[in-house]
């Protein structure tokens, strides 16, 4: 939605490595290890976060799809140029691994990736770099970067949730039949009668991310104390995640998200903005992959104009480093009507 007041990727970001911070810490785990990791998460999303995403994964179909996720550690490893010897940013082993696997495991112990009989692969990025460098794809990720993801869905949802209150499109009065917040609420009426609604959804807004970084710790010590974790090595040979809502809150979490999905992303105020997004990004690679010439001279180097694969993945890193401002700019300058996204 438009307006200054209302997320951007840049807060969210901030927002995630603050939350996971206030989990690492507690735990005595590397907070800033869980920080460079929430910091770097969405590095490699495009303009228009995931309408952008979609659109870029259907024209890049024939060419190994697109991933933010992989892209993020693309970004990291290659795309960026701050040294004079080598490409990327030099970051630690630790700190790819998470990025490459954060939500998981990515293989089989045989390095098959896992969906592979729906079809599924390995994402061309984090392929691609594992061909140099070993990310043990078949493992779980360390607590830092499980403890990163959480904290993404923990900011996703809250801060979502406040956004659509902001704009209007959702109501304090449709959360009190939601169980993550029903009973927040019950409880600030209680404690504070004559609340005005800013007030109230700010105070809802903090105790529920409060909530659930607690929820988070208790769960996590819990899992760690099963497992009898005693080493990073004991984290990445678990079978399962070590960080993460406790089974009450998960399924709280789960019927907040089908409320978001139903009652705000698939809003017509946020509907409409979304397909124009999308086709304003499948514009802008049409027209770069048809001329890469009109891309800015550092971008089409060395580019062989018959390696239509290579074509394509150079286009699609070029717009995935789009702002929203400069992709539209773009597509002012290479069509005679561009959207109006607002």
């Amino acid at each position: 939605h438009e307006g200054d007041h209302f997320r951007t990727r840049l807060t969210h970001t901030l927002e995630v490595a603050q939350i996971a911070r206030s989990i690492a810490r507690p735990l005595g785990l590397d907070e800033d290890l869980a920080e460079a990791l929430a910091l770097a998460h969405d590095l490699g999303h495009t303009p228009f976060g995931h309408a952008g995403e979609r659109a870029l994964d259907q024209a890049l179909g024939p060419h190994e799809g697109f991933d933010h996720n992989a892209q993020s550690l693309r970004v990291v490893t290659e795309l960026e140029r701050r040294y004079p010897l080598f490409d990327g940013l030099n970051l630690t082993w630790e700190t790819l691994e998470g990025l490459a696997k954060h939500n998981g495991p990515l293989t089989d112990r045989a390095g098959r990736a896992l969906g592979a009989d729906d079809g599924g692969g390995l994402p061309y990025a984090i392929r691609a770099f594992g061909e140099q460098t070993d990310l043990e794809l078949h493992a779980f990720p360390s607590l830092e970067a499980q403890i990163a993801a959480v904290s993404d869905d923990i900011a996703y949802d809250c801060h979502d949730l406040e956004d659509g209150l902001r704009a209007g499109l959702l109501s304090i009065d449709d959360l009190n039949a939601q169980q993550l917040t029903a009973e927040i609420l019950a409880a600030i009426r209680a404690e504070f009668s004559s609340l005005d609604a800013a007030r109230t959804m700010h105070e809802l807004i903090r105790r529920v991310i409060a909530g659930m970084i607690a929820d988070v710790l208790a769960e996590t010590l819990r899992r760690v104390d099963a497992a009898n974790v005693r080493s990073a090595d004991d984290v990445r040979a678990a079978g399962a995640p070590l960080a993460g809502f406790s089974s009450r809150l998960s399924e709280a979490d789960r019927a907040l998200k089908r409320f978001l999905f139903d009652n705000l992303y698939r809003h017509d105020a946020v509907m409409r903005p979304v397909r124009l997004a999308e086709a304003l990004v499948a514009d802008l690679f049409d027209a770069l992959t048809a001329k890469p010439e009109l891309m800015p001279e550092d971008w089409r180097r060395d580019l062989d104009p018959g390696d239509a694969f290579r074509t394509a993945r150079r286009v699609a890193d070029y717009i995935a480093g789009m702002t929203d401002r400069y992709a539209i700019s773009e597509h002012e300058r290479l069509f005679d009507a561009t959207p109006d996204l607002r």
